[in-house]
């Protein structure tokens, strides 16, 4: 392997995804302020939308995940637009 070229701040963190609760313990070097204890030891804790364990296409159930109200400012936005 090539030295100093891989990140210096490559540790363990928790991903929860805060649409089920589910989480993962990974490596990565993604910053937060966030803390969590797991089983006695801390770790920081980033929080995703969306995982494997509620995607549509891993659960086989579709369902609307609108973030952030993302659909109906589409739907707003282009409420005039007519299709030719």
């Amino acid at each position: 392997m090539k030295k100093g070229i891989h990140p210096e701040n490559y540790r363990l963190v928790v991903f929860k995804d805060i649409s089920n609760g589910y989480t993962f313990i990974t490596r990565s070097t993604a910053k937060t302020k966030d803390i969590i204890e797991i089983d006695g030891v801390e770790y920081p804790l980033v929080k995703v939308e969306i995982s494997n364990t509620s995607h549509p296409f891993y659960t086989g159930k579709m369902k609307l995940v609108d973030t952030a109200g993302r659909v109906d400012k589409f739907y707003n936005r282009y409420k005039n637009f007519k299709r030719k």
